[in-house]
C-alpha cells in the first residue's frame, strides 16, 4: 500500500485523486482549488478528470462565473466506494486499534512512527511500530509473542506493507528518558498512539 496515497492501488489515476480530495470538503471547490487539493498533475489533468466524473455523476458542477464549482454527489450509488477509498488510512488505524485492545496480555503502550506515521511513504516502505512490554510479562512468554507474531502478519495481510515492530520493555523507558537518543525524539514527534497509556506518561513526563 503507498502510505501516502493507500487509494492508489485501487484508484491509481489523477481521477482518484480528485475524487478523494472532494471527499475531504464539504463545500463545492473550483477547479484551481481542486488542483491545489491533489498536489499532483498538472491543471489540466485535474480537469479533465473533473470532466470524467462529472459525465460519470460522481461529481456536481456548477456555473459560478467565471468560473465552476465542484462537488462530490452524495446521492450516488458509488459515493460510498468513494469515502471508503478516502477512509483507508483511518480503517488502517482503527484495525490497529481494534487489534490491540483484543489482546490478552495488554501492552503497555503502542504507536505508529516513521513514514507511516507522517503518510508520506510509499508501497515499499514499513509500518514502524512501537510496543512497549508491560511489566511483569517476559519477552519468550508464548502468549506475548504469539499476539506480536500475529500483529506483524496481519499488517502484512490488511497493507502488503512489512511491520517493522521495535519491542521494548517498560522498564527500558526510564533509562531511554534519560539518555534521550535520537530516534526517541523521532519518536515523539511522529507518534500515533494506538493502544495503552500515553508515551508522554510512560517516559515521566518526557524527563
Amino acid at each position: 500500500m503507498n502510505l501516502a496515497r493507500p487509494y492508489s492501488g485501487v484508484a491509481a489515476t489523477v481521477d482518484g485523486d480528485v475524487l478523494v480530495a472532494l471527499a475531504g470538503t464539504s463545500r463545492p471547490s473550483s477547479g484551481r482549488h481542486v488542483a491545489r487539493l491533489v498536489r499532483r498533475g498538472s491543471q489540466a489533468a485535474v480537469n479533465g478528470a473533473l470532466d470524467r466524473l462529472v459525465r460519470q455523476g460522481l461529481v456536481h458542477r456548477e456555473p459560478a462565473p467565471p468560473a465552476f464549482l465542484y462537488s462530490l454527489n452524495r446521492d450516488h450509488v458509488g459515493y460510498a466506494a468513494v469515502v471508503a477509498l478516502a477512509d483507508m488510512r483511518a480503517e488502517l488505524l482503527g484495525r490497529l486499534r481494534r487489534r490491540l485492545s483484543a489482546w490478552e496480555v495488554p501492552a503497555a503502550h503502542v504507536s505508529m512512527f516513521g513514514s507511516a506515521a507522517r503518510a508520506d511513504g510509499g508501497t515499499d516502505s514499513d509500518i514502524d511500530l512501537v510496543v512497549i512490554r508491560p511489566r511483569g510479562t517476559e519477552e519468550e512468554e508464548e502468549r506475548w509473542r504469539e499476539q506480536v507474531a500475529a500483529l506483524d502478519e496481519a499488517v502484512l495481510a490488511w497493507t502488503g506493507n512489512d511491520a517493522s515492530i521495535v519491542e521494548l520493555a517498560e522498564t527500558e523507558l526510564p533509562r531511554l528518558a534519560a539518555e534521550r537518543p535520537p530516534v526517541l525524539d523521532a519518536w515523539r514527534q511522529d507518534a500515533v498512539e494506538l493502544a495503552g497509556r500515553p508515551l508522554e506518561a510512560l517516559l515521566g513526563g518526557g524527563s
